[in-house]
């Protein structure tokens, strides 16, 4: 099913014309918007135009086909190294689409920005993300062959496909590239390949200002297999070399693969190549002229682009079909053989459930205490027997985070000597490794047909805030299970105990944040993340106790299934006409209620309303939200152990906050509540002040 050549090497005086007319291209787009990176892209443009026309399995017309190859931009500052090729290839843009670079509305932002332009498998931009990300991928593509065809031979399935990434030395410095790149390692995804553009150039000039360490020999460490390809002795890319790399690369599938390519950035402009300029900065007009001339363009003449040259890039299109008409035979032929895996294979590509698959929700009795953490465990556990494309785990805190899905299934590579593992596992461990947990859950989803969630504590979720906000940009459906959600966590700190946290999350534009009160709103909002992953796509944080917390009892408070809706009647007031409400989340809602019944002792309607989610609250009907929190009762009181921010809409001018504004101690948890007034007595305090001051207003 390669696309790779297997005969001599071929490159034609057509395909270096095509490469030149990427190059002049990059340089156009940007001096005409004016800003924009140039250089990688003139560079790069051999390495990618050969990745597209002779080793991507991809068919342009289809850009979502199941059997595809995916490629991955990681510097997406480049980004017209993608739209160029993206272009040439026919996925749908156009000349007029890079004249538009940058320009508002266009098909070509400044980074490439997944489900915006066809043929951009993911949003990439900030460094490191995007090779994390198909870290991501090559994981779900294996898990997904075990699910469909498990029995299959190496690179015989229909469900074998390569993952093709360009990494550049902004990726590798960063962080998050290591520890995405030694998971890989540790799972010898041999469906990886990586193109390292070792240019040598940042922002701030020679790369010897930061970065000299041997870059293959760690990634050798990591388990890669590893190659160096050196330019032509004129400065540019050895395409020859290069593309007999990418064949030995592929070719390796024991170990993920990683190719340093030196380039000069900025090849062949006279001035401009190897400068730290060119990286992010128009050449203007002069150096433009001149490096048209250098390629035999018009210098007087802007995105230059002959019809040979697109109808022999073009030809893309014919050889994709044709690898797809190959692919689809072995499909064909596997979905006969395979009927019930096929079935389900139909069922999961539409996004669909399993028939009665809610009915293996657990129901959690009243009267016993139980930690929304380990409810969350049972609940999926239980959806994980009848679910087979949910999956996941956590960064090395499954004891805590009970993320464990299946005890006797971790997704580990043959040749790894724990009792448990196995290619196809459901378990993922991804190690200490909060960062990449991020990233490559972004990747799973990314690739399609699989439900990934990933558990750590919630006060480090800061690690993994720069994959959250891309997950909430894509509006990908993944799940975090944060658990050790406050103070609440007691002996370990400050150092481990959010008190920001749930204020920060939720302002992350599309990331639902849930925080249910007791056993039964946990398993409610499971099943509502489920639900929603179709209908509302998009990532969702569940913060969970360690210690346990009351499992109310159903016949005298309302349901959980209010948990849905993200705030519900939990206690109606005794008069159904409330004085004042009291709103909490988590492990406060006890409080709550706590202070109603006194209140209520007092002659005083109180009403408790649970607030598992402020998101999706907000996306009831102002109807609904009305019969909540009805505007005529301005006497509102709310608790949460973690700051303010974010209650005051909820609980109007007129309202008391009961928060937390400082960091934790190291205590147990029941004093440290006390201690920093998180209390039934401090919600009855302010419901009466609360109250005065109404009554000081309406005199």
């Amino acid at each position: 099913m390669s696309t790779a050549p297997t005969n001599a090497f071929e490159w034609s005086d057509l395909d270096e014309r095509t490469v030149d007319t990427a190059r002049v291209l990059a340089m156009d787009a940007v001096q005409k918007v004016g800003n924009g990176h140039p250089g990688t892209a003139m560079s790069l443009a051999p390495a990618a135009y050969l990745i597209f026309q002779r080793f991507l399995r991809h068919d342009p017309t289809d850009p979502a086909w199941v059997g595809r190859d995916r490629f991955v931009l990681s510097p997406g500052h480049t980004s017209l190294t993608l739209y160029t090729q993206l272009y040439f290839s026919g996925y749908g843009l156009e000349l007029d689409d890079l004249k538009a670079f940058r320009v508002a509305g266009s098909r070509t932002p400044g980074h490439p920005e997944h489900g915006h332009t066809a043929g951009v498998e993911t949003t990439t931009g900030p460094l490191g993300q995007g090779i994390a990300n198909a870290v991501g991928m090559a994981m779900a593509a294996r898990y997904e062959r075990g699910l469909f065809d498990p029995e299959a031979a190496a690179g015989e399935s229909p469900f074998d496909h390569t993952i093709w990434a360009i990494v550049s030395d902004g990726d590798l410095e960063e962080g998050i590239s290591a520890e995405a790149s030694s998971l890989a390692g540790h799972q010898k995804l041999g469906n990886l390949v990586a193109l390292y553009d070792d240019n040598h150039i940042s922002i701030e000039g020679d790369t010897e200002t930061a970065f000299s360490e041997d870059v293959l020999k760690r990634y050798e460490a990591y388990g890669w297999h590893v190659q160096r390809v050196t330019p032509k002795a004129n400065g540019d890319v050895d395409v020859e070399a290069l593309a007999g790399a990418l064949a030995a690369a592929k070719a390796e599938t024991a170990r993920p693969s990683i190719i340093a390519m030196r380039t000069i950035i900025a090849w062949p402009a006279p001035d401009a190549q190897n400068t730290a300029k060119a990286h992010g900065s128009a050449l203007g007009a002069a150096e433009i002229a001149a490096t048209k001339k250098v390629l035999g363009f018009d210098p007087e003449k802007t995105f230059e682009v002959s019809d040979q040259v697109i109808e022999h890039a073009r030809q893309v299109i014919k050889r994709g079909k044709a690898a797809r008409d190959q692919w689809q035979q072995g499909f064909d032929a596997w979905r006969a053989a395979n009927p019930h895996r096929a079935a389900e294979f139909d069922r999961i590509q539409a996004g669909e459930l399993p028939e009665g698959w809610k009915k293996a929700l657990p129901s959690f009795p009243a009267g016993k205490d139980v930690a929304t953490r380990k409810a969350s465990g049972e609940t999926l556990k239980a959806l994980g027997a009848v679910i087979p494309e949910l999956w996941g785990g956590s960064a090395d805190l499954a004891e805590s985070n009970l993320t464990t899905i299946d005890e006797d299934s971790s997704f580990l590579p043959e040749g790894n000597p724990l009792k448990s593992a196995n290619p196809f596992g459901r378990t993922i461990h991804f190690g200490i490794r909060e960062h990449a947990m991020g990233s490559t859950m972004n990747g799973i989803a990314l690739h399609g047909r699989t439900r990934v969630y990933g558990g750590t504590f919630l006060v480090f979720a800061d690690y993994m805030r720069p994959a959250v906000r891309l997950a909430a940009l894509m509006k990908l459906p993944v799940t975090y299970v944060w658990t050790h959600d406050s103070i609440g966590l007691g002996e370990d700190g400050p150092t481990h105990q959010p008190v920001e946290h749930l204020a920060s999350l939720r302002a992350i534009p599309g990331l639902s944040m849930v925080r249910p009160a007791d056993a039964n709103e946990t398993a409610v909002a499971w099943r509502t993340v489920i639900e929603r992953q179709t209908s509302h796509p998009g990532p969702v944080g569940l913060a969970l106790t360690r210690q346990n917390v009351p499992t109310f009892d159903r016949e005298v408070f309302a349901s959980a299934e209010g948990t849905a809706k993200g705030a519900y009647v939990l206690a109606e007031a005794s008069t159904g006409d409330p004085q004042v409400i009291l709103l909490g989340t988590g492990s406060e809602v006890q409080l709550a209620v706590q202070a109603r019944e006194a209140l209520e002792a007092e002659g005083i309607a109180t009403r408790v309303v649970s607030v598992p989610s402020f998101e999706w609250f907000q996306e009831q009907d102002q109807a609904y939200r009305d019969s909540v929190l009805p505007p005529s009762v301005k006497a509102r009181v709310s608790v949460e152990a973690g700051i303010a921010q974010g209650w005051r809409e909820l609980v109007g001018d007129h309202g008391r906050i009961v928060s937390l504004e400082h960091f934790g101690a190291s205590a147990d948890y029941k004093v440290l509540f006390e201690e920093f007034g998180l209390t039934a007595e401090r919600v009855i305090a302010e419901a009466h002040n609360a109250l005065r001051s109404l009554e000081a207003v309406n005199r």
